[in-house]
């Protein structure tokens, strides 16, 4: 059973009472219907682990349904992307997935039922004339002034819609409610519309295609779903599923809504995401600073930690904002429990060990993980040449300084403890070199009353692996991105510090044979993995070892 099956809320607590009263035979299906208009984002993930987590926790079924009723911005590539990440974060669906296209000849049916129990109607308002017959909020609709045709007229007309007749947007099917609602969704919505596309799944055997709302109860009846699980959003888009499904008397699922993941610090908004893709802020759906799960993946963020970051945040009926650092925790908790740990440099300085024999070479072998002895060790050469990182040398220590400055002694992680004799410098007086000596009585052990200040990381110049490191950050420097900020859009809070590329990168060799996507914690730098797309030494930094912003919003 997956982490997000394990615990009760307040859908379970409805589930339990079905069952206790015989609702549904005891049965469970749910199903996750996501539109194939894009990548699946962070907030899709906690519906998946709900509905499936749900089905798992029954010994019930979940359907992935692609919701396909508008081509014209679907895409096989976001359906297959869909699977991908369905199918990484360790769940499997009921069958072969299913299409809301599947169901389009029935669909059609349903309309016809409709138009001839004089529930239907076919309307030429053009959008302009909709919005101004639908009235507000505070003031009713208008009748349509086609809202009277006859049954057959209207059965009529539609075929002549159906048979290409008519062009996009010259005529729509809506259904005969209640213009006067204070629902707007029951004033006569559009059910039906004319669109001449080619659909990646029917090719170009309709013009003519169901409306969301329409298909999407429909679905959930055909497949006799019996707990239909969806957002807050849809809760005043309820009515319409309910009068849809009891008028042409088909089964009637369910429909529970509860609270979407909000994160600060991100926007899911799928058009938004696709405006970041096309007008090129980001590399692809896929960047490793999307909030889609594939960006997440690609990142190193592993199935585990999302499932149970979503499984944490709970399952409510009210919105609330979630702490981006809440999911960086749990990546960080899963990751130190089951990445192994190796060395590497990010912004190398050369140490040469002036009394190291040049032609020697030793290997040390050095735990995989501090806190598990089944992870084994590895083999780590030391030469009398190495590199450690420029940030862990000052040549006047600062004032509680650990790590490594002139004419004092520091510890080399699973090495030898060396002290810095001398300072090279370039011609701009850039540090490039530090000519060191090493004592040969300190592998593994201090000498009594010796102790070194602190433990560096370092690797070996001779056996280094080079490599291009990407340093992630967070996409937006503003808490809400995405809310109303006067003469301003989400795209003016993109943090320009979002990713930097440490391009000389030096590795201790076992990372050349990193498998991409496995996560590693390079030591005292954070958890980083190999890219799944770039080919050669490649890696992106997953999430810091703590959390930085927590900091740096403090000092604020």
């Amino acid at each position: 059973m997956s982490e997000a099956s394990k615990t009760g809320n307040f859908i379970t607590q409805i589930i339990d009472k079905d069952n206790e009263t015989g609702k549904h035979g005891g049965k469970v299906l749910t199903r996750f219907p996501p539109e194939p208009n894009g990548y699946l984002h962070i907030g899709h993930a906690k519906s998946i682990c709900l509905n499936f987590g749900i089905a798992q926790r029954y010994q019930g079924q979940c359907n992935l349904r692609f919701d396909d009723t508008n081509p014209e911005k679907e895409s096989v590539e976001y359906i297959e992307s869909i699977k991908r990440d369905v199918e990484w974060l360790g769940f499997d669906w009921a069958g072969e997935p299913k299409y809301a296209s599947d169901y389009f000849d029935q669909l059609f049916d349903f309309a016809c039922e409709l138009i001839k129990a004089g529930k239907a109607y076919v309307c030429e308002l053009n959008a302009e004339q909709m919005r101004e017959y639908r009235g507000t909020l505070k003031e009713p609709g208008k009748n349509s002034p086609y809202r009277d045709r006859t049954p057959e007229e209207n059965l009529a007309l539609f075929m002549e819609m159906r048979d290409g007749k008519y062009a996009d947007g010259e005529k729509v099917l809506r259904a005969k409610i209640d213009m006067a609602s204070p629902n707007i969704n029951l004033r006569d919505p559009i059910i039906y519309r004319i669109r001449h596309v080619h659909h990646h799944q029917t090719g170009d055997k309709w013009c003519v295609y169901p409306m969301y709302d329409f298909t999407h109860c429909l679905s959930d009846a055909l497949e006799n779903i019996t707990h239909s699980i969806c957002t807050l959003e849809f809760q005043d888009h309820r009515p319409l599923y309910d009068w849809t499904l009891d008028t042409l008397g088909t089964a009637h699922p369910q429909q529970i809504e509860f609270a979407r993941l909000n994160l600060n610090y991100t926007v899911t908004s799928k058009r938004k995401l696709k405006q970041l893709v096309d007008e090129g802020h980001v590399e692809a759906w896929d960047d490793p600073r999307m909030p889609t799960i594939s960006g997440m993946r690609r990142r190193g963020f592993t199935p585990a930690s999302i499932r149970n970051f979503c499984e944490r945040i709970g399952v409510t009926k009210s919105d609330s904002i979630v702490d981006f650092g809440m999911l960086e925790h749990a990546i960080r908790e899963d990751l130190d429990a089951n990445a192994n740990r190796a060395m590497a440099v990010l912004n190398p300085i050369k140490v040469t060990l002036t009394n190291y024999p040049e032609d020697k070479e030793e290997i040390f072998n050095v735990g995989n993980h501090p806190k598990n002895e089944e992870a084994g060790t590895r083999e780590v050469p030391f030469s009398k040449e190495l590199f450690i990182d420029a940030a862990d040398f000052e040549e006047v220590a600062p004032r509680k300084w650990k790590r490594l400055s002139l004419d004092s002694a520091v510890r080399l992680r699973g090495g030898y403890v060396i002290t810095c004799n001398e300072v090279i410098r370039d011609e701009a007086g850039n540090v490039v070199e530090l000519l060191c000596t090493y004592d040969e009585n300190t592998l593994g052990v201090n000498p009594e009353g010796y102790k070194p200040k602190g433990v560096i990381h370092w690797v070996s110049a001779k056996h280094a692996v080079d490599a291009k490191v990407r340093l992630y950050d967070r996409l937006f420097s503003d808490e809400a991105p995405d809310a109303k900020h006067e003469g301003k859009t989400f795209l003016d809070f993109i943090n320009p510090e979002s990713m930097s590329v440490a391009e000389n990168a030096k590795l201790e060799p076992s990372l050349a044979q990193a498998e991409p996507g496995v996560g590693f914690q390079f030591e005292r730098e954070g958890y980083f993995c190999r890219d799944l797309k770039e080919e050669g030494m490649v890696f992106n930094r997953t999430v810091t070892l703590r959390d930085s912003w927590a900091k740096i919003e403090a000092k604020g």
